[in-house]
Parts: C-alpha cells; structure tokens; sequence
C-alpha cells in the first residue's frame, strides 16, 4: 500500500517513530520533521538508525509537501500548523499511526475513547481480555502505553486489540474499529479544538464509519456520548448504573448491588458484586460497567469480566495513593488535566479535602468546579500559570474552603499542603489544567508530586 510513496511524518514522539519504522518497512520514503533542533532529537534519530530516513528539525517548511503523497501528523501537532493546513490546501491526504493500524490490523478491534476515564476503561477492558480471550494474543495501546502500528505485522486474525483513543487521533480518521466505546463527552482540549462542537465532531469519529455488522457502546446516562446515539449503525449496547430500557443490551448496577448484563431478552447475568470494586468513586463504578459492556459485546465471557475487574487497584497517576504520612493519606490524580476530571476526583472521598489544584488552563470552564470546592474542600492551594485563575473562580467569603493559599509551582504547593493538613485529612493532588506549564506531561508531574511526598519529614 505504502511502497515507494513519499510520506511525511510531522511528530518525533512515540507515534511518530513507530510509524515512521512500520512505513519505512513497507517501502515508503519516510521524512520525519520536528520543530525540535538536532540535539535534542537525537536519542529519536539513534532510535531509527537502521532505517533509510530523511530528518528534518528546527521548523515546518512548507518545501516539505513537493512530491509529497501522504502527511501524518502526530497526535501532539494541531490542524492549525501552517505545514499541514497547506497540506489540506494542496489536497495531500492525512492520516496517522491509529487510522493505519486500523487498515492494516488483520484482527478484530475495541476502540476506546471519552473526555475521562479512557485509559482505566482501556486497561480494565484488556485485563479481562487477557483473561478471556484463548483464541488468540491479546494487545492493549494506542494512546497509553505502545502505538499499536509497531506491532501490527506480528498480529495474527484469532487476536484481539484494545486501543485507547484520542480526539487528537480521531478528528482526522476515517476508519472505525469494529467494536467502538464512548464513554463520556465533557469540555476538555477546547484550546486545541476549539469549540465543545469541533471537539465533539473529533470523537464522533470513533463511530461515523463503522458497517452495520459493527457494535458500538455508549454511556446511555451522559448526554455528550448518548447524543452520538444517531450515529450508530450497527448494534447498539449501552452502560450505565441505572436499569436500562427493556430489550436494550446494557450493563448497569442492580438494586442488590450487583454488575449485571441485561440481554435482548430480558435475562439478566449478574457479573460481580459492586464491593469487590477497589478504585474508588462512582466515575470508576461507570468506568467497569464500561469495561464490562465493551467485553461482553466483543464476544469475552462473562467470568473473564470479574477476573478482570477483581485485584485492580488502579492505574498511575489516577487517584493513586502515595503515602499515609501523619495521618493523612496522599493521593496522585495527575491525570486530572480538566475540571470535569478534578470533580469526580473531589466526589471520591468522604474525607477533609486539602486539594492542589493549578497547571495551565485549556480554556475550559471553571465555574461548575469553583461550586463543588465551595461544598466540599476544606483547603485549596492553587499553583502554576493557571493558580490565579482558578482562585478568583473559586473566590472568598464562601464558607469553604477555609483557607485558599497561591503558589508558584507544585514544590511549594506540597509543602503549603504539609503545613495545612491535620490527621484524618486527604492531600489531593487533581489540577484540572495540563502539566505543559511546568513538566513534559501529566505522568512526570505525578512522578514529581510522589517524590516530594515521599520525602516530606
């Protein structure tokens, strides 16, 4: 498909390298380009050494597109960039490592996206594959942890792959998966697309382009996924804790508390019992009956959903615990990069909140956040670029929080937070703005908020 056609690749991360490899194992003239200069792209060049192709650091010259067949922006590389809107102009088509994959995977498909809780469901639905899934491998990527395009020539067709997707990978597809989830639609990345329709658009993609021999899954109780209902053309199986309407496939949590399947029948397969859940709050009871609609609906049995689901504590940075330290529990929820995710974080505990939230804003509204720390946060510590504008939001004279203090950067907010809280409390670190101000991503914030825990006296 790809031999002896000219492809540029724009975007040296993960995705980038893995498709320029797979490309220039298929024949293609592959030249990468990043803004980046050469020394700082070098552990990517030593990276693809073997391998014949052209780099081109330090910008985006628009001399990249002659004799151009193919461009395939990274994730990370907006539409607006002058390189590919010139690209759009020139009628060169675009794509990227998840729609390839998607053309080339000679296996069945799950397709995961949401503005929250992409990446437990995504790791929740590939343990249960891995525990019910015998025909065959099973491989979980995509936006977590490895392009799936770097191992798409060892698949085989009894496999399965579970992948996590992105509005960044999605607003330029055109493939779908053959069993597609959406899980929620908030406002979240409006810096990136814009408006909630752009945004919206972007996901809708997951399901624009499925057969009707496709399923998709959709959280019947959040209005943004249940608005892509008309979309489906396939079979539709929805989740939610609610009962779901009669003749509808659907998970939902039963009145005895109890995760159950309801068939088109009416029957009713009870799944696990709701205790056995140890992530906490009721975004992750959402995010298993997520998990256990998607697997049902690609054929997984039903004990392979409580094998998957038992034992899981959680996944990094996700109301992660870091330390009980004087009596108050440390909690890393890096991932949190909006306010709807720092909400269902606050929604969680129970507990006397001392919360650090800051980072950069995403041109997302505040207002609905500001109200929930008013009911619930005793402590608030603002912090990063975005410290000022989530504190005017929150405001003073409100009962709580009870005090509400402004730093510079996340060190300081910690020891701010040490100084604060009291036995019994919860430090909860969920910004609701993106790392991007301070740290490379989420992952090295959270990595960076454990160690400064860990090392309070």
């Amino acid at each position: 498909m790809f031999e002896n056609q000219n492809v540029l690749i724009i975007g040296a991360g993960r995705q980038g390298l893995a498709l320029a490899r797979y490309l220039a194992s298929q024949g293609a003239h592959v030249t990468l380009n990043d803004r980046r200069n050469d020394s700082a792209l070098q552990s990517a060049r030593n990276a693809l050494a073997d391998l014949p192709i052209r780099w081109v650091s330090g910008g985006h010259p628009l001399s990249l597109l002659d004799a151009c067949d193919l461009v395939c922006p990274s994730g990370g590389v907006p539409l607006t960039l002058p390189l590919v809107q010139e690209a759009i102009r020139r009628g060169i088509p675009l794509s990227n490592d998840s729609q390839i994959f998607l053309q080339a995977a000679p296996c069945r498909v799950i397709g995961i996206t949401g503005s929250a809780g992409k990446t437990t469901t995504t790791t929740l639905t590939g343990r249960i594959a891995q525990a019910g899934w015998k025909q065959g491998r099973v491989w979980v990527g995509g936006n977590i942890g490895n392009p799936l395009i770097a191992d798409v020539d060892a698949m085989q067709a009894e496999d399965l792959a579970v992948m996590e997707l992105s509005s960044f990978q999605l607003e330029i597809m055109r493939h779908s998966p053959q069993v597609a989830a959406v899980l929620n639609i908030t406002p979240n990345h409006l810096d990136r697309h814009g408006t909630m329709q752009a945004y919206t658009a972007a996901k809708a993609h997951i399901l624009r382009h499925q057969t009707p021999q496709d399923t998709a899954v959709l959280n019947r109780e959040e209005p943004g996924a249940w608005g892509l209902a008309e979309l489906v053309c396939g079979r539709l199986v929805t989740f939610g804790v609610g009962k779901p309407p009669e003749g509808s496939l659907a998970s939902w949590l039963t009145p005895k508390g109890w995760l159950a399947f309801q068939g088109a029948d009416g029957s009713q397969k009870r799944l696990l019992p709701r205790q056995v859940i140890q992530l906490r709050g009721e975004h992750n009871l959402r995010n298993c009956l997520a998990a256990a609609a998607i697997a049902l609906s690609a054929g997984l049995p039903a004990e392979a959903v409580r094998q998957g689901i038992e034992g899981f504590s959680g996944v990094p940075h996700r109301l992660e615990l870091v330390r009980r330290h004087r009596g108050v529990a440390w909690y890393n929820d890096s991932i949190a990069t909006a306010p709807e995710r720092a909400m269902a974080a606050i929604r969680s505990f129970e507990e006397p909140i001392v919360l650090l939230a800051g980072g950069r804003d995403k041109n997302l509204p505040w207002e609905d956040f500001a109200a929930l720390v008013r009911q619930r946060v005793d402590h608030v510590i603002t912090f990063g670029e975005a410290a000022d504008l989530i504190a005017d939001a929150i405001g003073e004279g409100a009962p709580r929080p009870y005090t509400l203090h402004r730093c510079a950067t996340l060190e300081e907010a910690v020891q701010q937070a040490a100084a604060v809280a009291e036995a019994g409390d919860v430090v909860l670190l969920s910004p609701g703005g993106t790392s991007f101000d301070a740290f490379r991503d989420f992952a090295e914030r959270g990595e960076k908020f454990r160690a400064w825990v860990q090392a309070l006296p």
